[in-house]
């Protein structure tokens, strides 16, 4: 193979797999949305279609997958060196779990979306807490609430699965901090 044509199959490749790394400066909101365009032109689409917030849907993907698009839960190991699997199915920038994004992709017959688009994963996170406001009453401005559902699910959420896990607590509470942070900046810069 030529070093053109392999040049040119490289470069081919690297285009279509899309940006699987995190952008720099994760704490500075405009600085994201300045790095990765795409990102907002999905959260804006996400926000029309479902009316969940830039900034809540940002404060959740930080907190899922810190912007890596193709994130995934770390490995288990038997006797701290057999490989046993992932500790779940979560994938993607949103972390959605294989059966919650079926759920997903039948309902909204999204039939080609994938978790580690941009676009899919927050038009995910658009309909799950659009989910999350018919069937439990969370408001999609409340960051915390819905983190708490998304993360326990609708049935452990109505049940109050979060309230004895004090570390989902407080991260639920990190999650509404930073989409109030995420929101003053996105204001400050224009973005919102």
């Amino acid at each position: 193979m030529s070093r053109l044509l392999r040049l040119g199959v490289l470069l081919l490749l690297v285009s279509c797999g899309g940006n699987n790394s995190a952008p720099r400066n994760l704490d500075n909101a405009c600085s994201v949305l300045e790095q990765r365009p795409e990102y907002l032109t999905a959260m804006q689409r996400a926000e029309r279609n479902w009316g969940v917030p830039i900034h809540v849907q940002m404060a959740t993907i930080y907190q899922e997958s810190k912007f890596i698009g193709n994130a995934k839960t770390p490995r288990r190991f038997a006797l701290g060196i057999i490989p046993m699997g992932r500790k779940s199915s979560a994938y993607g920038y949103s972390q959605a779990l294989d059966g919650t994004w079926d759920d997903y992709v039948k309902a909204t017959r999204s039939y080609g979306a994938r978790r580690n688009k941009i676009t899919d994963a927050t038009d995910f996170i658009g309909w799950y807490m659009d989910q999350s406001e018919k069937k439990l009453g969370l408001s999609k401005w409340d960051a915390t609430s819905q983190y708490l559902a998304y993360h326990e699910g609708h049935g452990g959420y109505s049940r109050g699965s979060h309230n004895d896990k004090a570390w989902l607590l407080r991260v639920a509470a990190e999650v509404g901090a930073r989409a109030e942070l995420y929101q003053r900046q996105l204001i400050a810069c224009g973005k919102l």
